[in-house]
């Protein structure tokens, strides 16, 4: 039997109590084996820190992020951390992030990457300079299904692409939320300080995007956006709606909402081709509804035989069972443990993919702002 790496020596900084992204995070990291957590800075409050950090039995608690970087930094190299997890509110990314990539720590991020594309592209260098491996944790991709939607794409089974739709749908900031004192959540992701320039379209409209990008391997070339702010005294929009120009002649619509009323979690994609068509749908996350001209309506489901490589890889447990979002998490977990054990091969949403998102973000805002039309949105990283 082939012996198991030893797990990789993690860190987190933020998620600490209260937070529900880093319980998300931590189970994420924890469900195949691939990390050991052995410390964090888990609050920007000292004492909140410390004492999550003892509630969750980890053995090196500090309490702040600067503490924690010189102290794992003293350690000896097979006693410190490896790899850093940063689940802060998105403007504490960018220091935390380069810090640590600048110490030669690798780096697993939560979305949107920072509050810059200036910002991303440091990011970039810096992963690229010190040799780390940075992600970006785009958890949508890790989905089975929308990892064999790029496939069945790739080998040609929709013919050449013409139209994607992509939509985030959700309701719970239809009301003040933020002004209400009892949601942590609501009150840094509709503050420009702590979010960024983007609301809704940075939250989840830059979700979209990494979901059209890495379901077609489509360039994104421009794109016509309408933002708005319908909840009255928010400072960034809740509503977007984005008409896409791809490379090679494909157009597009994104539509990425907070304020529709009943709506949950409701990301979907839906790729039309020459030759055919797939759909996918994050609330029945297990199911691909594949159309042709010629055939009849296939609906494919995990966990199955006639699936490619990457989506039998990422299934856990067998058809019926359903497998939905911790375990996509999990997955890109486990594609950040390949590549940092050497695995070339590894496919997870990188610091480009990262930088991308954030200029997306910035083409749209300034498409919104604008008159004209049309906004180049291509990003092409620095080489």
């Amino acid at each position: 039997m082939r012996e198991r790496p030893d797990p990789i020596r993690l860190g987190m900084v933020g998620g600490g109590a209260g937070a529900f992204i880093g319980a998300v995070h931590r189970t994420a990291a924890r469900l195949d084996g691939n990390y050991t957590l052995l410390a964090g800075a888990l609050s920007s409050q000292p004492e909140r820190a410390l004492a999550s950090a003892r509630d969750l039995g980890l053995p090196r608690g500090y309490d702040s992020w600067e503490a924690m970087l010189e102290g794992e930094r003293a350690l000896p190299e097979g006693q410190r951390i490896e790899a850093v997890s940063i689940v802060t509110p998105n403007h504490m990314h960018y220091p935390v992030a380069r810090a640590f990539a600048d110490a030669g720590f690798h780096v697993i991020c939560d979305k949107p990457l920072v509050h810059s594309s200036e910002q991303a592209a440091e990011l970039v260098r810096l992963a690229r300079q010190r040799g780390i491996v940075f992600g970006v944790t785009y958890n949508y991709t890790g989905y089975p299904m929308v990892m064999e939607a790029r496939r069945r794409i790739d080998e040609g089974s929709l013919g050449a692409l013409r139209k994607v739709i992509v939509e985030y749908n959700q309701g719970w900031l239809a009301t003040k939320l933020e002004d209400s004192g009892s949601n942590k959540q609501s009150e840094w992701r509709t503050d420009p300080a702590r979010s960024g320039i983007g609301g809704a379209i940075g939250d989840i409209g830059s979700h979209a995007e990494n979901l059209a990008s890495a379901v077609t391997g489509l360039q994104l070339e421009a794109l016509c956006a309408d933002l708005t702010t319908f909840v009255p005294g928010r400072r960034l929009d809740d509503d977007a709606n984005v008409l896409l120009r791809f490379a090679g002649g494909a157009r597009g619509v994104l539509i990425a909402s907070q304020i529709e009323v009943g709506e949950e979690n409701d990301l979907r994609i839906r790729v039309y081709g020459e030759r055919g068509s797939l759909t996918w749908h994050q609330e029945d996350p297990n199911a691909l509804i594949l159309k042709t001209l010629d055939g009849p309506t296939q609906i494919l489901t995990r966990g199955n035989a006639y699936l490619g490589p990457r989506a039998s890889a990422a299934t856990r447990t067998p058809p019926g069972h359903p497998e939905a979002f911790l375990e996509a998490f999990g997955n890109i977990y486990t594609a950040l443990a390949d590549a940092i054990r050497g695995d070339a091969d590894a496919r997870y949403p990188s610091v480009a993919d990262g930088a991308r998102g954030v200029h997306f973000i910035e083409a749209t805002v300034a498409s919104a702002a604008s008159d004209q039309k049309w906004t180049p949105a291509h990003y092409a990283p620095e080489a």
